[in-house]
Order: C-alpha cells, then sequence, then structure tokens
C-alpha cells in the first residue's frame, strides 16, 4: 500500500539541522525563512522549521544531501552558500559539552564544513588568540570569547584561514535552541 511505504520512509527519516553559511548578512545574500522552509520541503524534506534569519534549518529525512541542498538555494534564491549538516545526536552532545563553564553568554560554536587536516588543528593550537579559548567538540569548534565576538581574536573567518575548510558561526543561545528544536 502507498501509505505504508510513506510511513515507513518518515519512521526511518531522522532530524538534522541544516546551517547555512553567510545568509542575510545586511543586505547580502537575502534568503527568506519562510521560502527557504519550501525549498526544503520541495526537495522533499519534512517536518521543516526554520530558526531566526541567519539560515537554521531543523528537519527530518533519511539521507540529507548538504549539495544538493546548495544548488537548491542556489537555484531559488542565487545566493552560493555552503550547508553544514549536523545530526540530532551531534547537536545534543554538542549542546551537553559546553567546556568553558556555567555562563555560556560569551560562547559560540563554528561547525566545520570539513574535517581539518592534524597538522592544521596543531597550528592552530600554536596561535595565540589569549584571553579567547576553542575546544574540538566532535566535528565542531567550541569558542568563548571573554571581549564578546566582535573583540575576538578568534573568528570564524580565522579559523576557516587556519584549518583550511569552511565554517559558519552560531552563538550558544541559538545551539541550545536548535536542540530543543530537534
Amino acid at each position: 500500500m502507498p501509505h505504508l511505504d510513506r510511513l515507513e520512509s518518515v519512521e526511518m527519516a531522522a532530524r538534522h539541522v541544516a546551517l547555512l553559511r553567510a545568509v542575510n548578512l545586511g543586505k547580502r545574500n537575502k534568503v527568506p525563512m519562510a521560502e527557504l522552509r519550501r525549498v526544503f520541503e520541495d526537495a522533499g524534506y519534512d517536518s521543516v522549521q526554520t530558526y531566526i534569519q541567519s539560515g537554521n534549518v531543523v528537519f527530518e529525512h533519511a539521507a540529507p544531501d548538504a549539495a544538493a541542498l546548495e544548488a537548491a538555494v542556489a537555484d531559488a534564491f542565487g545566493v552560493r552558500t555552503t550547508i553544514v549538516l549536523r545530526t540530532a545526536r551531534q547537536m545534543r552532545k554538542l549542546a551537553g559539552a559546553h567546556p568553558f563553564g556555567e555562563d555560556t553568554s560569551q560562547s559560540f560554536v563554528a561547525f566545520l564544513a570539513g574535517k581539518p587536516a592534524k597538522p592544521a588543528l596543531r597550528a592552530l593550537s600554536e596561535l595565540d588568540v589569549t584571553p579567547d579559548r576553542w575546544e574540538l567538540i566532535g566535528p565542531d569548534v567550541a569558542m568563548h570569547f571573554p571581549n564578546g565576538y566582535a573583540g575576538a581574536r578568534l573568528s570564524a573567518a580565522v579559523l576557516e584561514k587556519q584549518l583550511g575548510v569552511q565554517a559558519t558561526a552560531r552563538n550558544w543561545r541559538t545551539v541550545g535552541r536548535l536542540v530543543d528544536l530537534l
């Protein structure tokens, strides 16, 4: 029966988060969230939700494809972006592993689009970014900026340059909210 096939595919689908890099920054790379939800739905993704305007999408799918989603976003909006995918499990693990004490107000996460080479990680560890701190948690980099994001010496751009992979940053509050939506 066709409806049983649909039920089985939904049961096999897992919750994920898609994090779009560098969208809705001022007047550049405009991606309206309601339309972004439609793009995901048209691509076959279920239970699609967005959170704030910075390109955070929570959805269900058995095997999401970042490259296909990037192409769909480019087609729909004329915006070339990198999409970083994380499973619900990865997000929960990250949220539960805040390494910088109880206060998360100055904490951020750089979600890496690829795995950095070990020599690049070593070079990053030798970089003096004091008073900022960072720690690799799974595939992502948790960062603490005691002087705030604007005064940070270690930013997503610095990470990208040092590690040789693209990244998109979110504050810890956003990470927690995405986990709540999962």
